[in-house]
């Protein structure tokens, strides 16, 4: 069994990266996919724990280095994970800079809006020292206004003030899928369309982005994924077919960020199994530079 879209705590998870190694033998897991958003601060950590661990013992998981990016989409928030990343190489962590970048500059301006809008005491430095070494989401936002009795669920966070269409929601300058598919491709990694039911488009205009995602460089479709139903996974098998991407999967586990969903298995029901993993190395190998 595997899991190839992961979060730690240097994005919005609950568990460090070092942590997920430990529950992941724990849950029997052959390899995992470390897909922190925006971010590869976690994976370093994974990689080089499990490493240590695996001179002692066999059971320890392959950790995979991964990102997940957030991409804007005719007005839809569209996720590429990418998989197998030289998460190292110059030129991606240059173009990460830049990403990360714009997503500061927007969170001063949103915590603006919040303390002016509201009278909330709230700053980006304040997210920052509450979340450290996180990246900080809509998540983090709404666990603070909790924490600080402005709201009386997190839930309510998103209502009243943080969610898409709220007054104090302000988005952020994006990538387009395409450009996170080619800074994918340029570190060497695996792009693949994270969750693609989540977005609700309806077939037909998810079916058009697909097209043309695979046009830019696509090679992989999230089809295994916690929150399917049976047929929902024939659909997206059928819809990677057609369009000849391989097959990936993922429980999107947050640990207690996401009450649940847990790690391999997600809601219960969820099984990927490693020979999706032997068909993305396999595709890795011929059709990734």
């Amino acid at each position: 069994m595997i899991d190839l879209h992961v979060h730690s705590t240097a994005s919005d998870g609950s568990f460090s990266p070092t942590e997920l190694v430990d529950y992941a033998i724990e849950k029997g897991l052959q390899a995992f996919a470390l897909t922190d958003h925006d971010s590869v601060a976690g994976v370093d950590e994974a990689i080089s724990y499990a490493a240590a661990l695996r001179k002692t013992r066999e059971d320890v998981p392959e950790v995979i280095p991964g990102i997940e990016f957030s991409t804007e989409y005719e007005g839809k928030d569209v996720h590429i994970v990418g998989l197998y990343i030289d998460y190292h190489s110059e030129v991606f962590q240059k173009h990460l800079e830049d990403f990360v970048h714009s997503r500061d500059v927007r969170n001063e301006k949103m915590c603006d809006l919040l303390r002016q809008g509201t009278g909330m005491d709230i700053s980006y430095a304040k997210l920052q020292n509450s979340f450290p070494d996180s990246v900080i989401t809509r998540a983090h936002y709404a666990k603070y206004m909790l924490e600080h009795k402005y709201v009386k669920s997190m839930n309510e966070a998103f209502e009243r003030y943080i969610g898409d269409h709220c007054p104090y929601f302000l988005p952020r300058e994006k990538v387009t899928p395409a450009d996170a598919i080619h800074l994918i491709l340029s570190a060497g990694g695996i792009p693949v369309l994270a969750h693609p039911l989540l977005y609700g488009m309806g077939l037909e205009r998810l079916e058009h982005l697909v097209s043309e995602l695979k046009a830019t460089g696509l090679i992989a479709l999230e089809a295994i994924y916690s929150s399917y139903t049976s047929s929902d996974e024939r659909e997206m098998r059928t819809l990677a077919a057609k369009y000849e991407l391989a097959v990936s999967g993922g429980s999107d586990f947050h640990g207690t960020n996401k009450p649940g969903l847990d790690l391999g298995t997600g809601y219960g029901h969820l099984y990927i199994p490693s020979e999706v993993l032997i068909h993305l190395k396999n595709l890795k190998k011929w059709t990734v530079h």
